[in-house]
């Protein structure tokens, strides 16, 4: 256990964790769990807000005003960010890899309905000079008497860390209440920083459960060397010794698919089958992809011998609608 940084209080908390009975008879393995951190809240909906309650504490302990941030068009971490500038108050700016000729619709439409300056990038800037671009844009703002704070994409940096940090504590207090063990936590893995808190968290708490992040976009490596990063960027928060390698950091490769955003038809035919076997409805960027990838990684027997898994409901709700002409009813 260590000493963390302080947060706002922005998020429904604790989420509630519930069994997929019927997902459990169907696969005939493990017990699956879910953590419904997609019920955060409805504009803060996801697993960003628990990053941004850290993050943006620290904005306001600097006397900032302005949140700046970057994802691509449908991010649920731009959106949850203009929620909570709305919310607090400030002005938000959000650094978007898409055409700005795209119909507002899902996330995008959030992002003006909250009053959003929004700024369209290319997939190539985005990808080599989003840091640049919201530094010059930090200046920009500067110079009109505003005080900018740049939030990281996904929030996924040191102070970000503490929002995962936080829900596994929730997790490990809820097996107690319930009382059962989760063997395996397995979530979706697009920015690394959530992954990166609930692994500080089970090494400080000397949990005996292994996280396992199944990424949507890049590969393992990039992965394991992104996560490794950030949690020893969190370092600088507290003085407590905790040693994490990146032998400890589990990712599940394979599950990318078409690529980041991009679906294929055997994870929208997943979405819509769970969505009728459980009620449960999952996301086309994150929870579909990783709840496809925990599926067929149970069907070939990586968790034969685990009596329960937990899977980490990121949010993400939104983006389906963009997506909707690509399922078939």
């Amino acid at each position: 256990m260590i000493k963390i940084p302080e947060k706002l209080n922005l998020a429904n908390l604790p989420t509630k964790i519930e069994k997929l009975e019927r997902l459990t008879k169907y696969l005939g393995g493990p017990n699956i769990y879910i953590k419904r951190d997609d019920q955060t809240g409805v504009e803060l909906s996801g697993n960003k807000v628990r990053k941004l309650e850290f993050a943006v504490k620290e904005a306001q302990t600097q006397g900032c005003n302005l949140l700046i941030t970057c994802g691509g068009i449908q991010s649920n971490h731009a959106r949850a960010t203009a929620a909570v500038a709305a919310n607090l108050g400030m002005k938000s700016c959000l650094v978007l890899r898409g055409d700005k000729n795209t119909a507002p619709d899902g996330n995008h439409f959030l992002n003006l309905l909250l009053g959003a300056d929004v700024r369209f990038i290319s997939p190539e800037d985005y990808k080599n000079k989003r840091m640049e671009i919201m530094e010059n844009i930090k200046k920009e703002f500067e110079d009109k008497g505003l005080k900018p704070y740049i939030i990281p994409e996904g929030a996924s940096n040191g102070i970000g860390t503490f929002g995962y940090y936080v829900a596994m504590e929730e997790i490990i207090e809820q097996q107690k209440k319930m009382g059962i063990h989760f063997d395996g936590i397995v979530l979706a893995v697009g920015s690394g920083g959530t992954y990166a808190g609930l692994q500080l968290a089970n090494k400080a708490f000397k949990n005996k459960g292994k996280i396992y992040g199944i990424n949507v976009c890049d590969n393992e490596e990039y992965f394991v060397n992104k996560i490794y990063e950030i949690i020893n960027e969190s370092k600088k928060y507290y003085t407590e010794d905790i040693s994490i390698s990146r032998s400890d950091i589990s990712i599940i490769d394979g599950y990318v698919g078409a690529g980041y955003a991009k679906s294929q038809p055997e994870e929208l035919e997943l979405i819509s089958f769970i969505a009728k076997l459980e009620g449960l409805i999952l996301d086309p960027v994150y929870s579909g992809k990783a709840m496809y990838g925990l599926i067929q990684e149970i069907k070939k027997g990586r968790f034969n011998g685990y009596k329960n898994i937990l899977f980490i409901h990121t949010g993400g709700i939104f983006g389906l609608f963009p997506q909707k002409e690509l399922f078939k009813f």
